[in-house]
């Protein structure tokens, strides 16, 4: 899952970034009002942290300028303020949910995921794909009912693959969705991935889930999957 933190305070920043990290997020980091409302125009994330005092603009503006371009991915608002009126400020303007600083971690998380599964495009909170099912948020993966264990980073291009379903992705795109952007993995090390994944998830149980598009990138068929 991608996330674009928009905070100032670089301290905080700095552990919402590791604590997110730590999470299986993907994040990126903007400490200004206008540089967070360029990146969130310019890349696509699942959901947006976004602070209320910023430089440049503040959070309000930035979220009711994303809303005015149709921009909808679900934006989660922090601040240190407090009341009523500041929260339905912050609704008003196109937010989907409200934290007051200081905040528990736990509800952080919670919330950003809830977000997430309610994002523009369908997120369910359980991925399913005939007898293999995902659990993002419990971290599983099973073969009806055989655990498969995976690695961080094999969880999360099953998870990237899976939420779409039907569409031909690129090595770039996946890249980019679960790569963190300080750092640029070779293209080859998606063939990696899909290779370790076929390994675990389809060979055992003599399945083919992943299909390789020549020249294009990889696709998940899911006319046979089903998802709650």
């Amino acid at each position: 899952m991608r996330v674009l933190v928009v905070e100032d305070d670089r301290r905080m920043a700095g552990l919402l970034v590791r604590g997110l990290t730590a999470e299986n997020f993907v994040v990126d980091v903007e400490h200004d009002g206008r540089d967070g409302l360029w990146r969130a125009t310019e890349h696509a994330y699942d959901v947006i942290v976004l602070d209320v005092m910023l430089p440049g603009l503040n959070g309000y503006r930035v979220c009711a300028q994303l809303r005015s371009a149709g921009n909808w991915t679900p934006i989660l608002m922090l601040t240190a303020k407090d009341g009523e009126l500041d929260e339905t400020e912050g609704l008003d303007t196109g937010a989907d949910d409200y934290l007051t600083k200081p905040f528990s971690y736990l509800v952080l998380v919670a919330r950003l995921r809830a977000l997430a599964r309610r994002g523009g495009t369908p997120r369910p909170a359980v991925l399913r794909l005939g007898d293999l099912e995902l659990d993002p948020a419990a971290r599983t993966c099973r073969r009806g009912d055989t655990p498969i264990g995976l690695t961080v980073k094999e969880f999360a291009v099953l998870e990237f693959l899976l939420r779409r379903r039907d569409q031909v992705v690129t090595k770039a795109e996946i890249i980019a969705g679960v790569w963190d952007e300080a750092r640029d993995p070779e293209p080859n090390l998606v063939e990696v991935y899909v290779s370790a994944l076929r390994r675990k998830i389809d060979a055992p149980f003599r399945r083919h889930t992943i299909t390789t598009v020549r020249g294009l990138g990889y696709r998940v068929d899911g006319r046979e999957g089903t998802s709650t």
